[in-house]
């Protein structure tokens, strides 16, 4: 009797022996220097998992799909290589979307390749194939830099290689390729891929602004910088330092760009942008110069800054000029503005008089511990100073969004590491698989591989299933959980607002016994103790937990 279920709907069968076009996307990627990728394999990308094992690929599988766009994206941040991701279709793919928004939202660099159903079914045409959506490439389109459609084995190897020059070119970010499932079984008379390029496009500043902005910047009395995410990403570090000193300006980081400049520098307003006593700084300029910054919520104090002087922003993001303050807009890689701005201004020497700006960084960071000491917030400080004490200075830390995260936005001195949080897209779940793909990267390179995550019960309950991930690859990973039984910062937000707090408290499960059933050591500890204890977990060998059950504040807003 003949079937009544139409050819259609029949996975294509691969073709044993012979390479396929799971093999061109394989290929591809390690010509351009990949080494490692993170995801969960599915039907339809199951040509693709085949080409792994035919490959020097190493494969990290994750849990959930959003853990291992996360881990892609701390791949990246830890190596500052591209992060690569494979997606199955459908619901696999519309899981990740979430990591990919905080890969998008902060510039890192992804290349997410996502199986799709096979080309008959494409076009939006209800052939009922499993996973099938309208148009799955549309899902992606807020959260991507741009989509691909690959339709022909041929068309891979070009495609792959597009895609990745489009990541590594500031704006940096994920770029999305889908390929139909046929398309990687089928099998393929494509040569071997012996090597690809992808260089980033060239993104100069305007020379008329350059000339523009030094002519301001050599005029100004009072310069003050804000050093954002893309000073990092550019890789502007050692001309930020230098434009500061020629400048004699004061410098605050925002979150995205701790540790763009030096912690204690004269000149370091450190990162303390949600303080009144910085914004004033920002405002009494009389030129403020922001870098790889929309000057966006948290950055401008939750948009209380009001600069009474002029601005001159540069990023590689054209939509982000002047979308929150008018200003002198320069289109542009921080790293190449920063050099041209450098090479260009003359040392405006150290300033004396009435206005000091030495004085002015010390007077003003003395005004926050003041008003830090006015809050009863020792047990936070000294949390957070013990957290800092535990960790060697060139620990790579990775900060999901709870409270003690909120506080190492603005006091965390990231010294010879890296400081990485989820405040792009401000999304849950982030902090320890974005950790276990930094170990990975780090891993790769030879380098110091032991790294710290840092959630809240809320947040690690996102990522909990990701212990077996750090347990099958024995990642050393330190995970710092800060169990408040609750979401912490949402409940000190409506007990402020409405005067109590709804739907915040979270039955939790014993973390300690939940981690030692993946076979990952735990220990709970008192606030008092954590540094004792993060000391020994990084001593260790593999994953490991810390557990402290406490209820930390947040310091007092200062817009309100």
């Amino acid at each position: 009797m003949q079937s009544v279920e139409s050819d259609a709907t029949v996975p294509p069968q691969p073709v044993t022996g012979q390479r396929n076009g799971g093999d061109l996307v394989v290929e591809t990627l390690s010509a351009l220097g990949a080494t490692t990728v993170f995801g969960i394999p599915g039907q339809h990308a199951l040509g693709l998992f085949d080409a792994l094992s035919r490959s020097d690929l190493q494969f990290v599988s994750s849990r959930v799909e959003n853990n291992s766009a996360f881990a892609a994206d701390g791949f990246s941040r830890a190596t500052g290589e591209v992060g690569v991701l494979f997606l199955s279709t459908g619901p696999g793919a519309l899981t990740s979307l979430a990591g990919l928004q905080e890969a998008y939202a902060t510039g890192v660099p992804m290349v997410v390749v996502a199986s799709q159903i096979p080309l008959e079914g494409l076009g939006a045409r209800r052939k009922g194939m499993l996973h099938q959506l309208d148009d799955q490439k549309a899902s992606a389109a807020n959260v991507t830099k741009s989509q691909r459609l690959i339709q022909h084995a041929s068309g891979i190897p070009s495609a792959i290689q597009d895609a990745w020059t489009e990541a590594v070119s500031s704006p940096q970010g994920p770029v999305w390729v889908e390929v139909p499932q046929n398309v990687l079984l089928d099998a393929v008379v494509v040569p071997q891929v012996e090597d690809a390029l992808a260089e980033p496009f060239d993104n100069p500043p305007r020379v008329e602004l350059v000339r523009e902005a030094v002519k301001w910047l050599s005029e100004a009395k009072r310069p003050a910088i804000v050093a954002g995410g893309g000073t990092r990403r550019g890789k502007a570090e050692k001309e930020l330092l230098s434009l500061a000193e020629k400048l004699d300006a004061p410098v605050l980081c925002s979150p995205g760009g701790n540790g763009a400049f030096p912690w204690n520098h004269e000149l370091s307003l450190q990162s303390w942008v949600e303080d009144r006593y910085v914004t004033e700084v920002l405002e009494d300029a009389d030129v403020l110069l922001i870098i790889g910054s929309s000057l966006g919520e948290v950055t401008s104090n939750y948009f209380s800054l009001e600069p009474r002087g002029r601005i001159i922003q540069i990023d590689a993001e054209p939509r982000v000029l002047e979308s929150n303050r008018p200003a002198l807009g320069i289109r542009a890689d921080a790293g190449q503005a920063l050099t041209a701005l450098d090479e260009a201004l003359e040392p405006a020497g150290r300033r004396t008089g009435d206005y000091d700006p030495r004085r002015l960084v010390a007077d003003t960071l003395a005004k926050v511990r003041a008003r830090l000491d006015e809050q009863d917030l020792g047990k936070e400080r000294t949390f957070m100073d013990d957290i800092r004490a535990a960790a060697p200075d060139d620990m790579q830390t990775f900060w999901d969004m709870t409270i003690a995260a909120y506080w190492a936005w603005s006091c965390w001195d990231s010294r010879d590491g890296e400081f990485h949080s989820a405040q792009g897209a401000g999304g849950l779940g982030y902090g320890f698989p974005s950790a276990i793909g930094g170990s990975v990267g780090l891993a790769s390179k030879g380098l110091s591989d032991r790294v710290l995550a840092v959630s809240g019960d809320g947040s690690a309950m996102y990522s909990i299933a990701e212990l077996a991930t750090a347990r099958q690859h024995n990642l050393p990973v330190t995970w710092l959980i800060v169990d408040d039984g609750g979401y912490g910062i949402l409940r000190e937000y409506m007990e402020g607002a409405f005067g109590k707090a709804t739907a915040t408290e979270l039955t939790r499960p014993d973390f300690v016994k939940l981690a030692e059933s993946f076979g990952v050591p735990a220990v709970r500890v008192a606030p008092e103790d954590v540094r004792e204890a993060l000391e020994a977990s990084f001593a260790a060998e593999g994953p490991n937990v810390v557990v402290v059950e406490t209820l930390l504040r947040l310091f007092a807003p200062t817009h309100l």
